[in-house]
């Protein structure tokens, strides 16, 4: 069996000010093996982008536990931090900015990462990277020569510079057109075939159907995953599914520790609640909520 890369239990994260008190957080438990393509998805302000930080050692948790590739990000040290960072995630920013230095060529930038760690042949490498995403034929160009699907491509390529164990991609097709995108995934899912351990944080629909295993976080938790068709699994590579009308996965509420669900907003407003009471009971060998008679 496949050792987990990500064991996250009853995970918090308090941001503290003078005035306030934000809990972004609140209690996430996840897992996520080695070995898999996972995307996370959720609306603004539901914390999945502190997550992706506090994973990329970013963000430092406020309580509960947090191992990637073995580590415990939790008691690490700011030396073993930056250690952490280096050799065990790379990251992919939805911001090239962030990823790429303007007056170095895509390949100088690919090989900067190696020079902090110890890479052997480093102009090697990086031209093996600048193949696989498809830039060799740009590997002395600059930022301001590339276009925004291309800085992106060369993006991944310096996140694997250093072979890390996990990939992060914060919305890494969000600026790109559809066919970069797709272009993109392609990448991510080449990886993902050679072993590549990667967590996509996306809004991207179509991206999100292709992906074996999509997690939502709503309200600091996750609150539903869904799992790619048996029947879909091996047809991701056709170009005649319409990913963003095809129902290709099955979705999943998800229970935490304590016994708790996250319903879905669609549903609860289907029963028309006039206050937060609601009637449970096993019918069938299933659960079934529904408004009180004395509601209705």
């Amino acid at each position: 069996m496949p050792e987990n890369m990500i064991q996250a239990d009853g995970l918090v994260k308090i941001y503290k000010s003078k005035q306030t008190e934000v809990l972004a957080l609140q209690g996430l438990d996840l897992a996520v093996e080695e070995g898999e393509l996972t995307a996370l998805i959720g609306n603004s302000g539901s914390g999945k982008s502190t997550f992706l930080n506090m994973i990329g050692g970013l963000d430092r948790p406020s309580a509960g536990t947090l191992i990637v590739g073995g580590k415990n990000l939790f008691t690490m040290t700011e030396k073993e931090l930056v250690v952490y960072k280096r050799d065990t995630v790379g990251f992919v920013w939805q911001n090239n900015g962030r990823n790429l230095l303007p007056y170095l060529s895509a390949i100088e930038n690919i090989m900067l990462p190696m020079h902090l760690s110890d890479v052997k042949k480093k102009k090697e490498k990086a031209t093996e990277l600048l193949e696989l995403v498809g830039m060799s034929s740009k590997k002395h160009s600059r930022l301001n020569t590339l276009s925004g699907g291309e800085q992106q491509r060369i993006a991944i390529a310096i996140a694997l510079a250093n072979s890390p164990k996990l990939l992060l991609a914060d919305e890494p097709t969000g600026s790109v057109d559809p066919k970069t995108a797709n272009y993109i995934f392609d990448i991510f899912t080449e990886l993902n075939k050679s072993g590549q351990t990667i967590l996509i944080v996306t809004h991207d629909v179509a991206l999100s159907k292709k992906v074996k295993r999509v997690v939502a976080i709503r309200d600091g938790k996750i609150s539903s995953e869904r799992i790619l068709k048996e029947k879909y699994a091996d047809r991701l590579k056709e170009v005649t599914i319409d990913w963003r009308m095809e129902d290709t996965q099955e979705e999943y509420v998800i229970m935490d520790k304590a016994g708790r669900v996250q319903i879905p907003k669609e549903l609860l407003g289907a029963l028309e609640l006039t206050d937060n009471k609601m009637k449970v009971e096993l019918l069938d060998g299933k659960i079934v909520i529904s408004k009180p008679k004395e509601l209705e």
